[in-house]
């Protein structure tokens, strides 16, 4: 699988992996960064982990982790993913997204959909990007509203959390052929 160069003047998406990481131990110390995720991304060991996963998946070709670089700001903010890619169906979700607090509402996470919705749809031509999110996320669920996720349904109690509560995932997607009026609408300018 091809590397992809995902990068405008606002954000640099690279290859996160073992030789990177540590560029987010900082950020996957702040409080409640990822509350409504199953996974844990700290102490150190457990991001260390975390990345081992998604390097794991990126070899098996299921997944495409990077790590978020604010141009403007010359700083590391975050991670996201490409995840559960299904080739043979050409479709993929965008997730396990988390991006310091400094950076939270600032746009930066915009720019970050935009040039993956833009790679998924355009370059590796996939039919449909998928997100899941907890139930209780109202923030996240409005943020993927908000570039232009449709609401497709429910799961209900399907993901256990950390603290061994059972979580209800709401699924959204966009569709290949809503791209490019989502692109001229809401992406306008990008």
């Amino acid at each position: 699988m091809q590397i992809p160069h995902l990068e405008n003047e606002y954000v640099k998406l690279s290859l996160l992996d073992l030789s990177n990481y540590k560029h987010l131990a900082a950020i996957a110390e702040e409080k409640d960064l990822i509350y409504y995720s199953p996974s844990a991304i700290s102490p150190p060991e457990k991001l260390k982990e975390y990345v081992q996963l998604a390097v794991d998946a990126y070899y098996h070709k299921t997944a495409i982790p990077f790590l978020i670089y604010n141009k403007k700001k010359q700083a590391y903010a975050g991670c996201t993913r490409f995840g559960l890619i299904n080739h043979k169906n050409k479709v993929l979700y965008i997730g396990w997204t988390w991006i310091s607090k400094d950076f939270q509402g600032s746009g930066l996470n915009t720019q970050v959909k935009f040039l993956m919705l833009q790679y998924a749809f355009e370059t590796l031509q996939f039919d449909k990007v998928a997100f899941k999110v907890d139930e209780r996320n109202l923030r996240s669920r409005k943020a993927i509203e908000k570039i232009g996720g449709t609401f497709e349904g429910l799961l209900r109690k399907d993901t256990r959390m950390r603290d061994g509560f059972k979580r209800n995932t709401c699924y959204y997607g966009i569709l290949k052929e809503e791209w490019p009026e989502i692109k001229k609408t809401i992406f306008n300018g990008f």
